[in-house]
């Protein structure tokens, strides 16, 4: 049976005006869209590179959560999901990341930020790739992209 994917929006209006989702969810796999450094919030771009990737990583924090929250509210009629509701995906479950930066000699101003984020005994350690690229504003120095493993049985049984 093909497993049927799951489309998360954030709201944003780019989204809409694109074409593209936040985050996917396609079998135990949960696809976060590029994050940049705007606190989606308040719509302000955080000043400096480290300040913009704490703020990325917070919003692929929030998109994996509201994976959770949607997930939940599909499933709410099932008992045994309301009574024993499964844990959203965290960044913890990330196991692949991809920095963008337009200049690479920021990068290790980043470091301690993804130390925090992935870093640890305990923390997810995902493959990293760091590219260089263009960002689509100037003001931007930081973007992330994640892939998280959130396997179905875990969704299915309400535990992992």
């Amino acid at each position: 049976m093909a497993s049927q994917k799951q489309l998360i929006s954030s709201g944003s209006a780019f989204e809409e005006q694109i074409g593209y989702s936040r985050a996917v969810v396609s079998g135990d796999w949960v696809f976060v869209s590029g994050c940049t450094g705007y606190d989606y919030a308040t719509g302000q771009l955080k000043d400096g590179v480290a300040a913009q990737a704490d703020q990325a990583l917070r919003n692929v924090a929030d998109a994996l959560a509201q994976v959770g929250r949607q997930n939940r509210e599909k499933t709410e009629d099932a008992s045994d999901v309301r009574d024993n509701p499964p844990p959203p995906p965290t960044m913890a479950d990330v196991v692949r990341v991809r920095y963008i930066l337009p200049d690479r000699a920021l990068f290790p101003q980043t470091w301690p930020v993804l130390q925090k984020w992935f870093g640890g005994p305990h923390g997810a350690r995902p493959a990293a790739t760091m590219i260089q690229a263009g960002l689509m504003e100037e003001a931007m120095l930081f973007e992330v992209e994640v892939t998280a493993r959130w396997p179905c049985e875990t969704r299915n049984q309400g535990e992992r």
